[in-house]
């Protein structure tokens, strides 16, 4: 891990139709958003790969169109959290690194599970899928050379420089917020995702891991209010605790995307923190 600390603030994807001539300039091609994006926030959670496997040459081109120092998370796919619900996982865990994952080379950050809603803690089938998880690329790339032919197009299983893996866990059933589920995810060093949801599912501020991931949903409507000043001031203050004080990296992703607020809530939210996220070849 860095020797020093960061605090990375984005939005969770990019190709909304909603954006286009409002938060995107009218006229942008659409394959110049996430580069238009990665001007003005410094990371974003890719989430096309939670609904199918990804290419590796998508990967690459996503890594080329962000600045140097972006980082992008990448939320793991549902065949596994919400079709498997974790069990039997390996395999698909194979396809899922193979897919062009490590291909973000030095861009990579943490990898996200999202559980469904109907999925209670078992601590036997965490602690299984827990232990197939690749906590570093070399790892990664090992896995990822055992997928199989359900893997469409080439295999990405180049390791890179060896670099830390992370991962968090978003979960939506009451049953995580058990002091048994905090502390599993703190002996695994799996971070439990801050999810604001108002008020749907279960929202937990237990730090488990050496970063906190967290997910702004909306606080009113669920993926579509926008945070107010005081909201964004609220999370400002979290987000200085848990860096300043508790000296943990934390990833902000905002998917309150219906109405174009996600992009502008996050650019705010990184003005309240001091945080100048425009790119240099933008200034």
């Amino acid at each position: 891990m860095p020797d020093v600390t960061e605090i990375r603030i984005g939005t969770s994807g990019w190709l909304y139709p909603p954006w286009r001539g409002t938060f995107y300039p009218k006229g942008l091609v659409h394959r110049q958003e996430l580069e238009y994006l990665s001007r003005r926030v410094n990371s974003v959670e890719i989430n096309g790969s939670f609904y199918s496997l990804q290419r590796p040459e998508r990967y690459r081109a996503w890594f080329e169109q962000a600045p140097e120092d972006f980082v992008f998370s990448v939320k793991g796919g549902r065949f596994i959290t919400h079709l498997k619900q974790l069990r039997d996982a390996e395999t698909a865990l194979a396809n899922f690194f193979a897919s062009g994952v490590l291909a973000l080379g030095n861009k990579l950050g943490p990898i996200l599970w999202q559980l469904p809603p109907t999925l209670k803690f078992d601590a036997e089938r965490l602690t299984t899928f827990f232990d197939l998880l690749p906590r570093n690329t070399r790892a990664a790339s090992n896995l990822a050379k055992r997928h199989d032919e359900k893997l469409k197009g080439d295999a990405y299983t180049k390791p890179g420089t060896t670099r830390p893996i992370r991962h968090a866990l978003e979960v939506r059933h009451p049953s995580f917020a058990a002091e048994e589920a905090v502390k599993l995810l703190k002996q695994q060093d799996i971070a439990l995702v801050v999810a604001d949801t108002a008020g749907k599912w279960p929202f937990v501020e237990e730090v488990t891991s050496d970063h906190v991931y967290v997910r702004l949903h909306g606080d009113v409507e669920l993926y579509a209010s926008g945070y107010s000043d005081e909201a964004l001031g609220n999370w400002a203050k979290k987000i200085r605790h848990w860096h300043d004080e508790l000296h943990k990296d934390v990833y902000v992703y905002f998917d309150n995307d219906m109405k174009v607020k996600a992009p502008g809530d996050a650019i705010s939210l990184a003005g309240k923190l001091g945080i100048d996220m425009t790119s240099p070849d933008e200034s």
